[in-house]
């Protein structure tokens, strides 16, 4: 948003200068993005008066002028213009100044006669484009401007010793797209008065209540037209604006077309109040729909464009055709020319989302989209309406037909709210009492009632389309009372560590875990292949055949919520072997989604699920490890690490009862009082048929823990023990057992009947063969006991050994194995 000074200064007698100006509106929000002087390279050029014209005695077109400029003596200056006369007042340049175009003007010889500077045209100075004000110097005339004499600055005597601004807005302040909503802020941190040009316009009757004599009629067809007011206007004389108007339009950046058309884009400035003029002569019917278009209907804009419109876009058309885009740009058929004598004038509220919808589709953006985008107050359509009424009067002559028409039906009133003086001090962190913060959000014209000495019951006025909350209101007071003299203070911050997640601690431990296992972890899109349940070989009534679908998919290999990470880690292997990383152990750690009946959200669970392939050692020797791949035993010692290093009581490794449809020599963790030993992981190798529909070629085994479900077992405590003071014992045993007896039983037992003299017991061997009958194994068996009060000897050793002996014999019907 461009304004100027001295336009300011017209709605707000503000004496501060554009410095101060300037910083105070970006203390309140509106950052002020430059501050220019206007005309600066006019600085030099002053008034000069022509005292007498002498012919040049060397050329025929060419005068000698005597020139007073205020100095004691008087200029000699050779000039070549038509209209130079004795008597006159012009714009002179000296020697030393620069031309706006680039030229240094310097003393010198003109066809021998010495010349002191340079009288300028209007063209030369820049303060003109066409080629008329080329033809002859600037002939400034005394009546218009009483003020004139011979070495005043010329930008004094024009008006144009003025400061130019550039705001930049937030789209949250359609307010201050005018000058006179920006000139409304500085009074508000002033305290001086806010003048407008109209107050106060007088209520035109509806579409409904207009008589028939009226000359046109407006039809409102379409509910995003909030209000169109409008009004018609005989026997004017279009012709090019007054200077004081083109040089305001000039200063903001607008190009100065006629004295209608600038009327309309100075209220649009001054308000933020686009409107638009018809040639009322060419609008079919004298009739106005706003209406929406009709499918393939075309029209031509005021840049010349052929555009096609759709029947999502809002256009304002007469009897046969559109004329306009509603809130964007007129059409060329019923365009404001030279030869235009009736006009009839809009001023409009559309809505911003729809003006905003049809300027993207068109790829067409204007000054007055810029504002309804933004949205426009439906009250400021009449006053704005009104200011233009009788600026084209003044301008153009002619005569206002009596009344006009104002559609009101889709303003809609704001909401009352409430602002609570305790909530603005709680939130600001000020001690502000009420009538402190009923001043301040007076002063820009936010004004309610009291509800009590503690609450302000507020209405916010229409031109603030964005207060919608209380807290918008406190914002206001923050603001105005300035953000430079709320008290900062430090925040209290408790000298303490933060309470830690055991949900993040848990993830922080598992990913330590399983890195330490020789595992990367490799993270996948929550969203998949909807064939995965397919090349897993689920049952048709396995529930994670149930997966959600996506109503937006990024692509079809990406429709669906996954409901395991064995796919995309399956996906993962297949990729690395191809690209010859054969050797891996990926993780991943990531949630799971399930349909859940009646609910619109699924059951989200938290999983943890690795694959392995390759060698078991890659990075050793070869001679040390030889080619070894890894088995369902590496995959079995990674899930023990996890369920060791989570310290997880009650969890128990067995062979699966059933094997998974994608699965082979499995096994599950289970949750020993749980009801009937709740599965809460599986472990095996992956069936070849699976690795076939992946790509993969070569073994894969896998685990997957439901870290959901995990979370709620029982943790075991850790503890301190001192370092024994005493040697332990190591005795050795050979049992020959019923092959089906599982050996995790065997150690489970010989730990609990060793009591507390048992202090560790393992697996050294597991031997069939060789005088070992037919259905039978041996197990071999490495106990350690000691005693942490005194040294072991034999006998008491042997009392604890041969209890151990005679309850595998009993419990396991097993055998001691002789050497």
């Amino acid at each position: 948003m461009k304004f100027t000074y001295n336009w300011l200064r017209e709605y707000v007698a503000v004496e501060l200068g554009p410095e101060e100006i300037a910083a105070r509106l970006t203390l309140l929000g509106l950052e002020v993005d430059a501050v220019e002087p206007l005309y600066a390279e006019l600085a030099p050029v002053r008034v000069a008066r022509v005292a007498a014209v002498h012919p040049h005695p060397n050329a025929d077109r060419l005068t000698l002028c005597d020139v007073e400029d205020g100095e004691a003596q008087m200029r000699r200056v050779v000039c070549g213009a038509p209209n130079v006369r004795a008597g006159m007042y012009s714009a002179l340049v000296t020697p030393g100044a620069v031309l706006p175009g680039g030229l240094k003007i310097k003393a010198s010889k003109i066809r021998g006669e010495r010349s002191e500077g340079m009288l300028c045209s209007a063209q030369e100075l820049g303060l003109a484009a066409d080629a008329e004000a080329a033809t002859g110097i600037m002939d400034l005339d005394p009546a218009a401007i009483p003020s004139l004499e011979p070495g005043l600055p010329l930008r004094t005597a024009l008006g144009l010793a003025d400061t130019l601004f550039e705001v930049d807005l937030t789209p949250n302040r359609p307010d201050c797209t005018g000058v006179i909503g920006l000139a409304r802020e500085v009074a508000g941190f002033t305290g001086l008065p806010l003048r407008r040009p109209v107050e106060q316009a007088p209520l035109l009757p509806t579409p409904e209540q207009a008589g028939s004599d009226l000359p046109f009629t407006v039809a409102v067809e379409a509910a995003e037209c909030h209000r169109y007011a409008a009004r018609l206007l005989r026997n004017l004389r279009i012709a090019p604006s007054p200077p004081w108007l083109q040089q305001r339009l000039q200063a903001v950046g607008l190009r100065p077309i006629n004295n209608i058309v600038d009327v309309t884009n100075l209220v649009m400035l001054e308000y933020g109040q686009p409107m638009h003029a018809f040639d009322f002569d060419r609008l079919a019917g004298g009739r106005i729909r706003v209406r929406r278009a009709a499918q393939q209907e075309k029209i031509t804009t005021l840049d010349g464009v052929a555009r096609e419109l759709t029947p999502a876009m809002l256009v304002i058309a007469d009897s046969d055709q559109p004329v306009a885009v509603a809130g964007i740009m007129g059409g060329a058929s019923s365009e404001v020319g030279p030869d235009s004598v009736n006009i009839l004038l809009e001023s409009a509220c559309f809505e911003a989302k729809s003006v905003r919808t049809t300027a993207a589709a068109l790829k067409l953006a204007t000054d007055s989209s810029y504002r309804f985008e933004r949205g426009v107050d439906p009250q400021v359509a009449p006053l704005a309406l009104e200011r233009a009424v009788a600026l084209i009067l003044e301008l153009a002559g002619g005569e206002a037909v009596p009344g006009g028409i104002d559609y009101r039906a889709g303003v809609q009133p704001s909401s009352e709210l409430i602002l609570r003086l305790r909530r603005v001090n709680d939130l600001l962190g000020t001690a502000l009492d009420i009538d402190t913060v009923e001043k301040v959000l007076a002063g820009i014209e936010i004004t309610g009632e009291r509800a009590d000495d503690q609450t302000l019951r507020i209405t916010p006025p229409s031109f603030r389309v964005d207060l919608e909350r209380e807290v918008d209101l406190i914002e206001e007071v923050a603001r105005l009372v300035g953000y430079d003299r709320i008290p900062a203070a430090m925040p209290k911050v408790a000298m303490e560590l933060p309470a830690v997640d055991p949900v993040a601690e848990r993830r922080r431990r598992l990913r330590s875990l399983m890195q330490a296992a020789g595992c990367h972890e490799a993270i996948n899109y929550s969203f998949v292949n909807p064939a995965h349940a397919d090349t897993l070989q689920l049952p048709a009534d396995d529930p994670r055949r149930q997966a959600l679908p996506l109503l937006n998919p990024l692509s079809e290999e990406q429709a669906v919520m996954r409901t395991s990470l064995l796919p995309g880690l399956l996906d993962n292997a297949r990729h690395n072997i191809n690209h010859q990383s054969p050797d891996l152990r990926l993780f991943e750690l990531g949630k799971v989604f399930f349909v859940e009946e009646r609910q619109d959200l699924p059951r989200e669970e938290e999983h943890l699920a690795a694959v392995f392939s390759g060698r078991r050692s890659p990075r050793a020797p070869m001679l040390w490890t030889g080619e070894e791949p890894v088995d369902i035993y590496d995959v079995k010692g990674v899930m023990e690490e996890l369920l060791t290093g989570l310290a997880l009581a009650d969890l128990q490794l067995v062979p699966a009862a059933t094997t998974p449809s994608y699965a082979m020599a499995s096994f599950q963790l289970i949750i020993t009082d749980g009801p009937e030993g709740e599965l809460l992981g599986e472990a095996g190798k992956i069936q070849p048929a699976v690795l076939k529909a992946f790509g993969i070629k070569q073994e894969v085994f896998y685990l997957e823990l439901n870290l959901t479900e995990l979370s709620r077992c029982r943790s075991t405590s850790a503890g301190f023990a001192a370092l024994p003071r005493f040697p332990a014992v190591k005795w050795d045993l050979a049992m020959l057992v019923p092959e089906e007896v599982e050996a995790g039983e065997m150690l489970a037992a010989i730990r609990k009947t060793g009591g507390k003299l048992l202090e560790q017991v393992e697996i050294f061997d597991v031997y069939r063969g060789k005088h070992i009958e037919p259905g039978r194994k041996s197990v071999a068996f490495a106990i350690h006991y000691r005693d942490a009060e005194q040294t072991l000897n034999d006998k008491k050793v042997g009392v604890v050994h041969g209890k151990i002996i005679k309850m595998l014999e009993q419990r396991f019907h097993g055998q001691l194995r002789e050497a």
